[in-house]
């Protein structure tokens, strides 16, 4: 049996020792290499080639963001990063995989926390997903050179219907997970605020992570990009990232309000925030005028959902397998039969922006 070779790198002797012995208790993960820093970690990425590396982000002698360049510069593979739970850390993350890291795990392991399984079964699951897809930082740097300059709306009612998304939505839900932050920034720069909907997002992150995504994306977008707050009043010209940690869901307050709930409710979802949590609320506030969008991630968080949308009349877009960096959440909705359009990530915000009534 063929098994997937990792490196691990990080200065600190018991992060080494766990992460390595996560990995080697699934039979078909190897760890070839066990690097302290990232000058060790970069010259052992380089001579034994491995599948997956795991970086630490801070460490001596080379940091792990310099590593990381360095890495997909010289001898590219497949990344994660190791992440502390702390504003910076969520910063240096969203750089990291702006740089060409595929995803992250958090660093509070420890043997004596009750979310160590969970982790665990998260870090094998990743990298198993990763090394499957063998051309992933291929995908990554494809999509780093999409152009994200926004295309102005201005098609004739005629051209509406694009890739069989047709005008008249109200509301826009995006659910993605493995591969989001960058491939968020190559569509929410591309949405045009002429369309004058909300657009209401999971990202399966952590908390402070969703608030480093939300300011990221707003320095790139014509629309308002925010982490949701519990109780604030859904604008239309207004993006609403999830909070890492908790669900965020919609109530119709009155015929022309509709308010945000933030809460940890309910409690037993595989992810918080939750993709299916989210658009079932969004179809019970929008109903049919819902457009659903489920991007690259691994897993099927959405699916339920997203049966309740089609059967309600609504809309959903998957994204395609070649531009996914994960193609696991798209491919749940696509084998059901619940794809009115399968896009390429490039094309995604220009449905978006093609398929809405919007004022010229």
């Amino acid at each position: 049996m063929h098994r997937i070779s990792v490196v691990v790198v990080d200065d600190s002797a018991f992060m080494r020792k766990a992460i390595s012995q996560m990995l080697q208790s699934d039979e078909r993960i190897e760890v070839v290499g066990i690097a302290r820093n990232g000058e060790e970690g970069y010259q052992m990425v380089k001579t034994l080639r491995p599948q997956v590396v795991t970086l630490d982000i801070e460490m001596p002698v080379m940091d792990g963001l310099t590593a990381l360049k360095k890495i997909m510069t010289d001898c590219p593979t497949s990344v994660i990063m190791i992440s502390s739970l702390t504003q910076d850390g969520a910063d240096a993350t969203l750089k990291a995989l702006e740089y060409g890291a595929i995803d992250f795990i958090p660093k509070n392991l420890s043997y004596i926390s009750l979310d160590i399984v969970k982790i665990k079964d998260d870090l094998i699951n990743k990298v198993k997903s990763i090394a499957r897809k063998k051309s992933v930082y291929e995908t990554l740097e494809r999509l780093r050179k999409i152009n994200t300059k926004v295309d102005r709306v201005g098609k004739t009612q005629a051209e509406y219907k694009l890739n069989g998304i047709e005008n008249g939505y109200s509301a826009v839900c995006i659910g993605i997970s493995t591969g989001g932050p960058l491939s968020l920034q190559k569509v929410i720069p591309r949405l045009n605020p002429k369309i004058k909907k909300p657009v209401f997002i999971v990202q399966h992150m952590p908390p402070m992570f969703t608030k480093s995504l939300a300011a990221r994306l707003n320095t790139m977008s014509l629309y308002e990009v925010k982490e949701a707050e519990h109780e604030e009043v859904v604008k239309n010209t207004v993006i609403y990232i999830a909070p890492g940690g908790n669900h965020m869901k919609l109530r119709r307050v009155k015929t022309n309000e509709v308010r945000i709930n933030i809460s940890d409710s309910p409690s037993n979802t595989l992810h918080k925030p939750s993709v299916d949590v989210l658009l079932d609320s969004v179809v019970d506030v929008y109903g049919r005028s819902t457009l659903g969008v489920i991007m690259t991630g691994m897993g099927k968080d959405g699916l339920e959902a997203a049966k309740k949308l089609k059967s309600n009349g609504g809309q959903c877009i998957a994204q395609d397998e070649e531009s996914c960096v994960i193609y696991g959440m798209p491919k749940a909705i696509v084998d059901s039969e619940l794809a009115d359009a399968i896009l390429p990530l490039e094309k995604i915000a220009d449905t978006i922006n093609n398929g809405a009534n919007y004022e010229k």
